[in-house]
């Protein structure tokens, strides 16, 4: 009789898969449903954490630090910004006609169709690929950024200072 041996680092990489991947989608549908705008982003948030998770069992932490300051931090504070400027309510929010709502469920369900058509073709890879533990680390980003893509990479630097510069003199106030 043969025994096979349990690996406790899959199995708990696997766990936490599952785990994470029905909590994106438990916050994504609570983002659909809830009535309040706040709540909703709020559970945007927690998606966009979810979804860091799995970069990070992917091991692709950076991508994931990333991911939590541009999404989390940056955009969300902004949505939560402009939905608090509008202040939405359900006595000045204007009701929609049949027409508008029968034309958005048209319109989704072309979207749907045509969604399902293109990933019909979609071939599937059968082939195992070899994973590299070392492929998401920043300081193998950092070589390829600083080594190969030198010249992209300043030329995206000087393009950033130029457009802050630019935002500085157009925000300024003028002398007379």
């Amino acid at each position: 009789m043969r025994f096979h041996s349990i690996n406790f680092e899959d199995m708990i990489t696997q766990c936490l898969f599952w785990l994470l991947t029905f909590l994106a989608i438990a916050f994504a549908i609570m983002v659909v449903t809830t009535k309040n705008p706040v709540h909703s982003v709020l559970y945007l948030v927690l998606t966009f954490f979810t979804i860091a998770g799995h970069y990070v069992l992917l091991n692709a932490q950076f991508l994931a630090a990333v991911h939590i300051i541009v999404y989390a931090g940056a955009i969300m504070v902004l949505f939560l910004y402009v939905i608090m400027l509008l202040n939405l309510n359900k006595e000045t929010e204007p009701h929609k006609g049949v027409w508008i709502k029968a034309s958005a469920t048209v319109a989704s369900g072309l979207l749907l169709v045509v969604l399902v058509g293109s990933l019909k073709s979609v071939a599937t890879v059968k082939t195992p690929v070899s994973f590299d533990s070392s492929i998401g680390l920043i300081g193998n980003l950092g070589k390829t950024l600083f080594s190969d893509f030198l010249l992209p990479f300043e030329v995206s630097s000087i393009l950033l200072l130029s457009a802050m510069v630019g935002a500085v003199m157009l925000g300024k106030k003028s002398i007379k």
